[in-house]
């Protein structure tokens, strides 16, 4: 039991005592709670896999984004995680196909362009005849940074870059 609650505590939102309040809430409805759990966990460790077009998570080699023939292809929606891709699905604002990078640069933390999926990019804007490129990147120095080396890195495709609005509206 201690191991499980240590286990839960590394989950990014839960500490110790929530990790122990959860532990004790499944422990009390096991039937109901944590064996459709444990069943869950070992099959999404078994199944789950990165698109190998987008980087979103699925169960196929194609995402159900990717494999969609309704979603629009010529526009292409840059993200930095697969959280971010989930949140623009949820606002159901945006029809055409994403390009998570996995992260963001950061010269601190040792994340330069090989580790994030920005060659993929540049290939695929080539490959797939995309139009538009939207950058959906967070307005940090990192995020920043990531738009601008995106925007030379693909500056000599035909894709034309656009970025979501920032800031505070006003009026």
């Amino acid at each position: 039991i201690e191991a499980l609650i240590d286990l839960m505590a590394r989950l990014p939102g839960l500490g110790p005592r929530s990790a122990r309040r959860a532990v004790l809430a499944m422990l009390k409805r096991r039937e109901a709670l944590m064996a459709p759990l444990a069943q869950a966990l070992a099959s999404v460790a078994l199944n789950a896999r990165d698109c190998r077009s987008c980087g979103n998570i699925g169960t196929q080699d194609l995402c159900p984004i990717c494999a969609d023939p309704s979603r629009a292809t010529g526009e292409i929606c840059i993200v930095e995680t697969v959280a971010d891709l989930w949140a623009m699905e949820r606002s159901r604002a945006f029809k055409g196909r994403y390009h998570v990078l996995g992260g963001t640069l950061s010269a601190l933390d040792g994340v330069g362009p090989d580790q994030l999926r920005i060659p993929a990019l540049a290939q695929r804007i080539a490959d797939e005849a995309i139009t538009e490129v939207i950058l959906a990147l967070n307005a940090t120095v990192e995020g920043q940074t990531t738009a601008h080396y995106i925007a030379e890195a693909i500056e000599h495709l035909p894709a034309r870059l656009t970025s979501l609005a920032q800031g505070v509206p006003i009026g």
